[in-house]
């Protein structure tokens, strides 16, 4: 079991850097000669590095550096070392493909089309690997955490990145240009859309259903690692006979720490659904 754990952390890393360096070279290779930028905090550096004439992966890793020692402090060491990871390769892509000198000439529309396209492909993967190259993301995250830490109640990651990138794009179009502002809304929506598409809407909250014949060693488990409670309910099943189904609810974020938690613990099943809305 560790070999095999020890393969699929080697397997995400690798997965994390190649998903980091198709961002990096959407961003300087296509995105930022068409006139449009990335989103979030990468978006910010970006606006940055325009108005001071500052190198575009300095900018990207001075904005990155706080949102993640603020990750390292509130979702932890495992999350800090993937998100770290991903921010670094990213960063020296950018600087790679800064240096060489091309550009995809072509219709602009078409341009961002393409580059949301790869940005969108190159952030899933990181995503999927249980990555970040985004300090929106871990801010969203802090954010959802802390507010459901307190309320017992748990909330979607939306309406954050939402606000934080309804303002990157506001200061787009006011301090640098009202086309390069409506070409970086357009490869939001492209990428987003590749992003929920393979990973299932990861800013969206997760139930967890996990059947077991070991429910309070997981409970311990959940309640120490992440936090959280669970819904417990007696099963049976057609072979196994007399067990548990536990329900727990977890952001996207949370899910890798979770995925440990069950395969510690033989002979659990389990199974993820993204819940869209939960009522009161």
């Amino acid at each position: 079991m560790n070999h095999i754990k020890k393969k699929n952390r080697w397997i995400s890393y690798v997965c994390i850097m190649i998903g980091a360096l198709l961002a990096s070279l959407s961003v300087a290779w296509i995105l930022l000669p068409n006139d449009a930028i990335d989103y979030g905090t990468a978006g910010v550096a970006i606006i940055i590095s325009k108005l001071t004439g500052a190198k575009l992966s300095t900018c990207v890793l001075l904005v990155f550096f706080p949102f993640l020692i603020a990750g390292y402090v509130f979702l932890g060491k495992k999350f800090t070392l993937k998100a770290g990871l991903g921010a670094l390769v990213y960063t020296l892509g950018l600087h790679f493909f800064e240096q060489i000198p091309y550009e995809l000439n072509t219709e602009h529309f078409l341009a961002v089309a393409f580059g949301g396209a790869i940005l969108g492909a190159g952030l899933a993967l990181i995503l999927r690997f249980g990555g970040c190259i985004d300090g929106s993301e871990i801010l969203a995250n802090i954010i959802v955490k802390k507010i459901s830490d307190q309320t017992g109640r748990n909330y979607s990651m939306t309406p954050v990145l939402l606000a934080f990138n309804v303002l990157v794009y506001v200061t787009v179009f006011v301090v640098i240009d009202p086309t390069a502002a409506l070409l970086s809304l357009l490869v939001y929506v492209i990428a987003t859309a590749v992003i929920d598409h393979y990973t299932d809407h990861f800013e969206s909250i997760k139930q967890v259903t996990i059947i077991t014949q070991d429910p309070e060693d997981i409970v311990k488990e959940i309640k120490k690692q992440l936090n959280k409670t669970c819904t417990m309910m007696d099963s049976r099943g057609a072979i196994a006979g007399e067990n548990t189904t536990l329900i727990c609810y977890v952001s996207y974020f949370e899910l890798p720490v979770m995925k440990d938690i069950i395969s510690d613990h033989a002979g659990s099943f389990s199974t993820v659904t993204t819940i869209d809305e939960i009522l009161r």
